[in-house]
């Protein structure tokens, strides 16, 4: 095998797609803040066909690690390695369908080893957009108040004047730096799954600016960018067993080899403070009705993730696919669709929602992709808030039928258990959970649940409808395990 280097890109042959552009010619205009597998298989896709385009040298990508650990060293060190290229694999088998090498990121900045050069970068004149994948979240957004949290540690840091750790200290030191050079701000562009992303980014950066600067923080209002966005592809985490299947069949000694299903869609709305690139060369949509299309994403796709992936987990299953071949799972999705969420979702113009959903429970049950229950599982306090809030809230107002979304709430709160129907033990990620309200849940029963920080907006415990068929189905899910309560339940 031929390790990935920019002198070893002559020597893959023809199964492989490489870069045709002259990658010593470009200078970075983007400056991506959380390089994760998402980003690396969507965003950085789009540029990476518009840099095979003339008029693009100027719109490449410099990456920026933020977490401080191990891996993160060592991600950082397989970059610098590999002259930050890597592999994206396609599949729709266990056969790689198609491989490329990826040449759009050309910096890679590990911000804890060196957080000046990253603030250098964000002032720079040529960077012109900074765009984030920090997981839903890493906005800090207080789920009482609907404001930007100035109390945790990492921002407290930031405010004293110590060099930043967090996303938006990054952003908003970058930002000053360029007001005081003459400099317009850049476009601060999310790629994270929230309903109204950009929305969120501009409350998070502003709500720190006006603790920094406010006359700053006027600046940024009056001349900033903040576009929403829809993104949608799944992106699992590649073992090192996968890696070393695509690596023999490609021949490429990969590092940092990325995986994703074929189905990808981007859709963003046409605001940007200092230019973009020509993103409609990768199949960008750009529309004002992103919010439509946020909501049939969010409410039917993601949601709908988060509704399998915890009941799959507990009867055992570990990835999605294999969850997916439980009848009941597709099923109990389309019960979801069909009895509670798709009526309270306004689609886009002409979108075609069932053909949506069907697509989804094929995507769902492919099983070359391989993605972990435990990946999508991850951080659910976080993510049932986004995907499923609003939903509950429609539901209860309306006296509706509450049944799937109880039923996801008691499922999430046994996952917090760490152990499935089978006695199996698995890890649980939950950083939007503190030490307070694992204190709740470890004393309070399954009615504590419903008391944490994370799902105070929600309204659950001041629902009698809600709290009465919650506790119906944890009593259920405790006595006759998951499936059998999932046979109860379907329609």
């Amino acid at each position: 095998m031929t390790a990935l280097r920019s002198e070893t890109l002559a020597f893959f042959g023809p199964n492989v797609t490489k870069p045709t552009y002259d990658r010593s010619r470009l200078q970075p205009g983007i400056v991506h803040l959380g390089v994760g597998n998402f980003h690396r298989v969507h965003q950085a896709l789009v540029v990476e066909t518009c840099l095979h385009h003339p008029g693009h040298e100027t719109w490449a990508i410099s990456g920026v690690g933020l977490l401080d650990s191990a891996s993160s060293r060592a991600k950082a060190e397989a970059y610098r390695r590999q002259d930050n290229l890597y592999t994206v694999t396609e599949l729709t088998s266990p056969t790689p369908r198609q491989t490329q090498i990826v040449g759009a990121m050309v910096e890679y900045l590990h911000a804890p080893a060196d957080p000046e050069a990253v603030l250098r970068r964000l002032a720079d004149p040529l960077t012109r957009i900074v765009s984030l994948t920090i997981t839903e979240g890493g906005y800090n957004i207080d789920e009482v108040t609907g404001e930007f949290r100035l109390d945790t540690p990492d921002v407290a840091s930031d405010l004293a004047g110590q060099p930043p750790r967090t996303a938006f200290g990054y952003i908003v030191a970058g930002l000053a730096r360029r007001r005081a050079a003459g400099l317009p701000p850049f476009t601060v562009m999310s790629c994270d799954n929230l309903q109204r992303n950009g929305d969120t980014s501009r409350k998070a950066v502003l709500g720190f600016a006006r603790a920094y600067d406010p006359g700053l923080a006027a600046w940024i209002e009056v001349n900033g960018a903040f576009p929403n966005s829809m993104v949608d592809r799944i992106a699992p985490h590649v073992s090192e067993e996968d890696r070393k299947r695509i690596v023999a069949a490609t021949g490429v000694d990969d590092l940092l080899a990325a995986t994703c299903e074929t189905y990808t869609k981007w859709v963003v709305e046409d605001r940007f403070s200092a230019g973009r690139p020509q993103l409609e060369l990768g199949d960008v949509v750009f529309s004002d009705q992103v919010g439509a299309y946020v909501a049939v994403k969010g409410r039917l796709s993601n949601a709908a993730h988060m509704l399998m992936c915890y009941p799959s987990l507990l009867m055992g299953a570990r990835f999605v696919d294999e969850g997916m071949r439980d009848a009941r799972i597709p099923r109990l999705l389309r019960n979801f669709w069909d009895l509670d969420s798709r009526r309270l979702v306004e689609p886009p113009a002409g979108y075609d929602v069932e053909g949506f959903t069907d697509k989804v429970i094929e995507r769902f049950a492919n099983p070359a992709i391989k993605d972990t229950l435990l990946r999508v599982a991850g951080d659910g306090a976080s993510k049932i808030n986004v995907f499923h809030g609003r939903t509950i809230g429609e539901l209860i107002a309306r006296k509706a039928d509450l049944t799937r979304e109880a039923f996801l709430i008691a499922c999430f709160a046994r996952y917090l258990g760490g152990v499935d129907d089978k006695g199996v033990s698995y890890e649980i990620f939950e950083p939007q959970i503190g030490a307070e309200d694992w204190q709740k849940l470890r004393a309070g029963g399954p009615m504590a649940v419903l008391d944490i920080t994370a799902f105070r907006g929600l309204g659950l415990r001041e629902s009698p409808a809600f709290a009465e068929i919650y506790q119906s189905l944890s009593k259920l899910l405790a006595e006759r395990g998951t499936a059998a309560t999932l046979d109860a339940i379907m329609v």
